[in-house]
């Protein structure tokens, strides 16, 4: 295919000479009298238009369409989304037992210690762990091909181990999660009594972006919205690296599981806590097991005539 300057230039485009250029300088010439200079963003445009059709992909269903190539568009599975339209797999949210820390009343969130032997089950612990094995068990999460995602944390890890053994498989089927599943940073509320949490839900009833007061020991002050972050990546994995299998997630506390639980059901953010999960609880990833949630008292309280409101 020879393409000529007369195929690429309409007769009615007037381009101009530039100050140097070799053409106009042989002007003098009448062979070169009427060539013009180039311009390269219309030669560009122009050899795009002429070899399109020879790559353009073969348009069955749509032939008007004004594109003209056309390219295969794949399933980005990985690109996971709350909520999301399906779930390739099936999953049970476990929230590890009481922790050594939490038995004394005591806020413990520094991922510094999360693999401390003193992060552990406590007594009480292990056995709503164990509460928890025979649960899942019994709502038939062992019976398929299945997988213990855990935290890293010690005393999800070693809920996730009690689950195993209960279901008669090896620790191969346990994979470590190392960031995304780690406890909610509470910044300033570390090593406070446990009581003062909930200072931090009504933050997060005003909005999921409220962070708590940070703190200089490394313990990370996360909002609502960073654990969001956290649990949307790891559920990108999961729904990438599987198909059609079971997994078992379990955590160390209950909101990284109230914020994922929320995001899948499409719940405003700001209202995570009505999902709270107690130690060693056991929840299938299922719209008809959502419980009630609680109004707002926004949703209540109407007032008609503002500001006079009584």
């Amino acid at each position: 295919m020879v393409v000529t300057t007369s195929t690429l230039l309409s007769s009615n485009t007037i381009v101009p000479t530039p100050h140097n250029s070799t053409l106009s300088s042989s002007s003098s010439n009448p062979k070169s009298s009427n060539i013009s200079s180039i311009n390269r963003r219309e030669l560009v445009t122009s050899l795009f238009i002429t070899v399109s059709p020879f790559f353009a992909a073969p348009q069955v269903n749509n032939p008007t369409n004004a594109n003209p190539i056309s390219l295969p568009i794949s399933e980005a599975r990985g690109l996971f989304q709350m909520p999301p339209v399906r779930l390739t797999n099936r999953y049970y949210l476990v929230r590890a037992g009481e922790s050594e820390y939490e038995s004394l009343g005591i806020i413990n969130t520094n991922p510094v210690a999360k693999t401390s032997v003193d992060n552990g089950l406590s007594e009480r612990g292990k056995k709503q762990a164990i509460k928890a094995a025979f649960a899942l068990k019994s709502m038939g999460a062992c019976e398929t091909n299945f997988w213990i995602w855990p935290s890293i944390t010690q005393r999800a890890y070693q809920a996730a181990e009690i689950i195993a053994a209960l279901c008669g498989i090896s620790r191969s089927r346990i994979v470590p999660e190392y960031s995304f599943l780690d406890a909610r940073g509470l910044g300033a509320y570390e090593g406070k009594k446990l009581d003062s949490v909930s200072e931090v839900y009504a933050l997060d009833s005003l909005s999921p972006n409220r962070k708590p007061p940070p703190i200089d020991d490394g313990t990370p002050n996360e909002s609502v919205s960073d654990v969001f972050v956290r649990v949307t990546q790891l559920m990108s994995i999961l729904e990438t690296q599987y198909s059609g299998d079971t997994v078992i997630i379990v955590s160390p506390d209950s909101d990284n599981l109230t914020v994922l639980q929320a995001g899948l059901v499409g719940l405003d953010l700001r209202r995570h806590r009505d999902l709270a999960f107690a130690p060693g609880e056991v929840r299938f990833v299922d719209a008809s097991s959502i419980p009630t949630y609680k109004q707002p008292a926004s949703a209540v309280y109407k007032c008609l005539n503002p500001p006079n409101c009584n």
